[in-house]
């Protein structure tokens, strides 16, 4: 097994197959969508020709939204998966906000919290489609104290009750109502859900490992074995350096070119998607990609192997490499950032 080259083909980095936005982001199931705009380089990127224009179109018609969902952090999910996914989350997701809230010093009642969810669903509904300083706004005139003003936490709250997700894409996050914006879907058991969500991870990250699974879903680890478990045949063990891998039934093995330079951008799902980065990133310099607090940077990978960072805001990328001795191709790297760069006017 190389994980590395495993890994390149899961993720869309090496030879992709999909021509949508929409169509990566389900394959994912979730991806981290932390940084607005590193977010549409991330998807664009796993493309067969990245177009930001085609993200934006996949967002704004709703077939890709964004919202608080695994780990409590943002993720940009399917229209087609977000019901299944939210209801998943939700428990989780719940039980985290609310030790967040009582950490700061405050609780909310169960009448409080029903008022500020009335006030956001009828705020959204009224308008159609608002920015958060709007709704903030409308919970102080509803009679919120200020005090217990914090509308990233009353936000998230009606995200998770499945009442607001994401407008359009703009240059500041906007909030729709979820029945308008996203279609009924029949109910999905737990149980399914679970098989689906590890299907999706172990197809798009593949080889993973158990704790890989629990790290990027935030489920606890009995929930992740019951998912890998429901796959049976469908993924394959595989021991490597003394760790247990899965991949999936459908794995590649071939179309990764060697020579290749990618231009990851921060919160990417090849790094963030994994406890185990140390097969991509050797574990000495780490803090050149993440720092502990969960701060990650935008990096270069050479043959799918972590070896520098980059600036996105800059024209030629301002390509710094911390691995000592290494010569990527300046050919190589020109056409990395040119494809970039492109990629935003397309």
């Amino acid at each position: 097994m190389n994980p590395v080259s495993a890994r390149l083909l899961s993720q869309q980095l090496a030879a992709p197959q999909f021509k949508e936005p929409a169509e990566v982001v389900s394959w994912f199931g979730a991806i981290q969508a932390q940084d607005y705009r590193a977010m549409r380089w991330a998807v664009a990127m796993r493309t067969g020709k990245p177009s930001y224009k085609a993200f934006k179109a996949a967002y704004d018609e709703g077939r890709i939204l964004r919202a608080h969902l695994l780990r409590g952090t943002w993720q940009l999910v399917s229209s087609d998966d977000y019901h299944w996914l939210r209801a998943l989350c939700h428990d989780k997701g719940t039980a985290v906000l609310d030790g967040w809230t009582k950490s700061l010093g405050f609780n909310y009642s169960g009448k409080e919290k029903e008022r500020i969810l009335t006030i956001i669903e009828d705020t959204v509904a009224s308008r159609g489609e608002v920015t958060e300083n709007v709704i903030g706004e409308a919970l102080v005139e509803g009679g919120i104290p200020k005090e217990k003003l914090l509308y990233n936490h009353q936000l998230r709250m009606a995200e998770l009750e499945g009442i607001v997700c994401s407008g359009s894409l703009g240059p500041r996050n906007t909030y729709r109502l979820v029945r308008e914006r996203v279609p009924v879907a029949s109910p999905v058991s737990r149980e399914e859900s679970l098989a689906l969500l590890a299907r999706k991870y172990f197809r798009s990250h593949g080889p993973a490992t158990l704790e890989d699974f629990v790290w990027w879903s935030g489920l606890n680890s009995g929930d992740c074995r019951q998912g890998i478990a429901s796959l049976g045949d469908e993924l394959r063990p595989e021991r490597w350096k003394g760790r247990d891998f899965y991949i999936h039934g459908e794995a590649r093995t071939k179309g990764v070119r060697s020579g290749t330079v990618l231009l990851l951008p921060a919160y990417d799902e090849y790094l963030i998607g994994y406890k185990s980065r140390d097969i991509v990133l050797h574990p000495d310099k780490a803090h050149h990609a993440h720092n502990n607090f969960g701060i990650f940077k935008s990096v270069v990978a050479w043959n799918g192997k972590v070896v520098g960072n980059w600036k996105p805001s800059s024209k030629d990328g301002d390509v710094s490499l911390f691995k000592e001795g290494l010569d990527i191709p300046a050919e190589s790297m020109e056409k990395a950032i040119n494809t970039y760069h492109a990629a935003q006017t397309k």
